[in-house]
């Protein structure tokens, strides 16, 4: 008895009609319908802050990279300065900071040891990252830099999967591969865009702390991400700025000092003096590299709370072109068909990495 219901049961599952699966315009009116329920599940406003802090992004994070390209052009030499004006505009979040607490209502997160002790290596690593985006400013072109910087997704992904346990689909796989090789194929090309001043080997340098300091940045991103999970386990938007807060500060505190302990500070004034515009210039590009790079971060910080991590890794891989297009037009960067081919291949690899986190983040 029980034979011939198991085999009446298969025959009914073979006739039975398979469902087809959907093509493209189903799941395109499908993404469709499900962005037209968000659209209406927030108010306007919401829309508009996130907006305007994705636009932050977009412009912030490539003009402060510029600057920096900027500041090596038209005379700097310190490394170590250019990596104090990444975290030195760090009081202008501590400000939106404080505002949050009066408008919102809040009280700061109590801080404990483990979590103070996070702080302090997560800024750590924030200036020695900084500190190595430097080299790559002062020996590579900004549209070089910002391609190569993209591998910052890749080793965040990486790093993600290993300590968060974040998933990898196909799709992210196929981007990292793709975005790697774009970094092969602008080391190919490397005669083709480097400067005149600029030796061989301090090319090779540039080109090597590029990549580690994409591979730092990638490790913090996974740490930060770690933090939220073990330690504060909510992700608020005041939570969000208290961490960017204070790492931004242990990272100013110690790059402060490296800054002293190499006498760049009495540096400054010489700097000045013979950089390119005048005084003036000098501390216009300054100031305003340390506050475009700040203003990125509040825009960063603000589509994290307002949307999620994916779309801020979305416009966070959209500013990589941005920047090289940018340094092109406005810096005169040279753009062999080697670099437009690296281009174009990291902006599919993005393409398909965002694909493939997309399809992760609609999973859970």
């Amino acid at each position: 008895m029980s034979l011939s219901l198991s085999h009446e049961g298969t025959r009914m599952e073979e006739g039975s009609p398979k469902k087809p699966s959907p093509n493209f315009w189903d799941q395109m009116s499908a993404a469709r319908s499900r962005a037209w329920e968000s659209y209406n599940s927030k108010p306007i406003s919401h829309w508009i802050l996130l907006l305007l802090s994705g636009g932050l992004m977009l412009t912030a994070f490539p003009a402060s990279s510029l600057l920096s390209r900027v500041y090596y052009t038209n005379g700097g030499k310190s490394k170590w300065i250019i990596s104090w004006v990444a975290v030195a505009g760090w009081p202008l979040t501590a400000l939106i900071l404080f505002l949050t607490y009066f408008i919102c209502k809040v009280s700061p997160t109590p801080l404990n040891v483990k979590l103070a002790l996070s702080y302090l290596v997560l800024g750590f690593l924030s200036a020695a990252d900084n500190l190595m985006y430097a080299y790559a400013y002062a020996y590579l072109p900004a549209s070089t830099s910002s391609l190569l910087a993209s591998s910052s997704l890749v080793f965040s992904s990486l790093f993600g999967y290993l300590l968060v346990k974040n998933k990898l689909t196909l799709s992210m796989i196929n981007g990292i591969v793709i975005i790697s090789a774009a970094m092969v194929i602008i080391a190919l090309d490397s005669n083709s865009d480097r400067y005149g001043n600029v030796t061989n080997s301090q090319y090779i340098m540039g080109f090597m702390w590029d990549v580690l300091g994409s591979a730092l940045h990638g490790l913090i991103f996974a740490l930060s991400e770690l933090v939220f999970i073990k330690y504060l386990g909510r992700r608020s938007f005041h939570v969000v700025l208290e961490q960017q807060v204070m790492v931004s500060s242990f990272a100013f505190v110690l790059t402060t000092i490296g800054v002293a302990l190499n006498n760049d500070f009495q540096g400054m004034a010489e700097e000045a003096r013979t950089f390119k515009g005048g005084k003036s210039s000098y501390y216009l590009v300054m100031t305003w590299a340390a506050i475009t790079f700040q203003l990125g971060v509040l825009g960063g910080t603000a589509v994290l709370f307002l949307s999620s991590t994916i779309l801020a890794g979305v416009l966070n891989a959209v500013r990589v072109p941005l920047t090289s297009i940018a340094a092109v037009i406005l810096l005169k960067d040279s753009m062999s068909g080697f670099k437009i081919l690296s281009l174009v291949i990291t902006v599919w690899g993005l393409a398909s990495f965002i694909c493939g986190s997309a399809s992760v983040s609609s999973e859970t």
